[in-house]
């Protein structure tokens, strides 16, 4: 069934969905804790954007807002990366509500990419500069930029649970194998007894919410999915061009149920997704890298588009599963993904780490 490409205006000629809001969705077990080098930005990014992503509207928008509680004392600084600019705040939040010794949230601070039609506009007039350092022919300032040009993103979870806050302190990763019979005994039942929410999925796939940020959609109930951009992107610019397909077909939870019954779905995905991205951004499907998670940040079927150039959160190959080499592995073997025995990363406190690794032990 043929899809609609939902036209929005795109700076630049092409088109793009609406900004995203800054409403926040439940996280999960899945979400990894940051590794040194490369791989520390991109965990740091997915960390902080896995509750964004889950947003239950995105309606963005300039008209001023305020914070969803007052005051903000810092508690803790559960991580932060001079590297990356970003910061992870745990803070206790309406104290003088009298309601005690107020409540907990976190808040993530990120400095937001530049725009490279705007870069220009730094240095164009006198702008305000400090001089830091000056030999020969080079020098370094601090450069203060106008008000419009130095936005911070700022992820806010609010209320934060015990959960939320381990979920945020910097943890080791351990790498796990995973077979088809931990699966069904072990990961399974532990993801089941998380009684972990997805509502705010299915919000979408009803169109209750974040209709405005829609890309493109399939309505097929068996085979259709809905496109729309990941709140990791801005949408100003392509290089971290990123968007996520969600199917609508409810009950197919991760990579371990799929099969050969969901081809045409898959397929569906990878072909009406890319001609979608090619029509609004006019990025070619050779330039796109399109894959699944495994474990996936929450258990809904859907699918990850990115830039091919852009080292996105969560595409390392202990994670991500290229969609064109899942359809063939379901084409080749029906039961490819219920048999094989899938290598992912846990954080080191994670209650399945521990069970997959006794399992494994006996």
């Amino acid at each position: 069934m043929s899809g609609v490409v939902v036209p929005a205006p795109w700076p630049g000629g092409a088109a793009a969905g609406v900004g995203a809001g800054a409403l926040l969705r439940p996280g999960s077990m899945a979400d990894l804790a940051p590794q040194p080098g490369k791989r520390k930005r991109e965990q740091d990014a997915e960390e902080a954007a896995t509750d964004q992503e889950q947003a239950g509207v995105g309606n963005g928008t300039s008209a001023p807002v305020q914070l969803p509680f007052s005051g903000f004392r810092v508690e803790k600084v559960l991580r932060e990366s001079a590297r990356d600019k970003i910061l992870f705040l745990h803070g206790k939040v309406n104290e003088a509500s009298g309601d005690g010794g107020g409540e907990d949230a976190i808040v993530i601070l990120e400095k937001t990419p530049f725009q490279v039609e705007q870069v220009a506009q730094l240095l164009m007039g006198r702008p305000e500069l400090q001089l830091q350092f000056s030999n020969d022919i080079y020098s370094t300032y601090h450069l203060f930029p106008p008000r419009q040009l130095s936005d911070v993103k700022a992820t806010v979870v609010y209320p934060a649970t015990e959960k939320h806050l381990q979920k945020y302190l910097r943890q080791d990763l351990r790498l796990v194998q995973e077979t088809g019979s931990d699966y069904k005994n072990i990961t399974l039942p532990y993801l089941e007894s998380q009684s972990l929410s997805i509502q705010w999925v299915y919000n979408i796939l009803d169109k209750k919410a974040e209709t405005d940020r829609m890309v493109f959609e399939n309505p097929d109930p068996s085979d259709g999915f809905v496109l729309i951009p990941d709140l990791k992107w801005n949408q100003q610019q392509l290089d971290d061009l990123y968007l996520i397909a969600i199917c609508h077909r409810r009950g197919i939870r991760s990579l371990r149920d799929l099969t050969p019954e969901h081809l045409p779905l898959l397929r569906n995905i990878l072909r009406e997704g890319q001609e979608a991205i090619l029509q609004r951004y006019q990025v070619r499907g050779d330039r796109l890298r399109v894959y699944l998670h495994y474990l996936p940040s929450y258990y809904h079927l859907h699918v990850h588009f990115t830039a091919l150039g852009f080292d996105a959160p969560g595409s390392g190959v202990e994670r991500a599963h290229l969609l064109a080499d899942v359809i063939e592995n379901l084409e080749c073997d029906p039961e490819h993904y219920q048999r094989r025995t899938l290598t992912f990363a846990l954080r080191a406190d994670d209650p399945l780490l521990r069970l997959l690794q006794e399992a494994q032990k006996s």
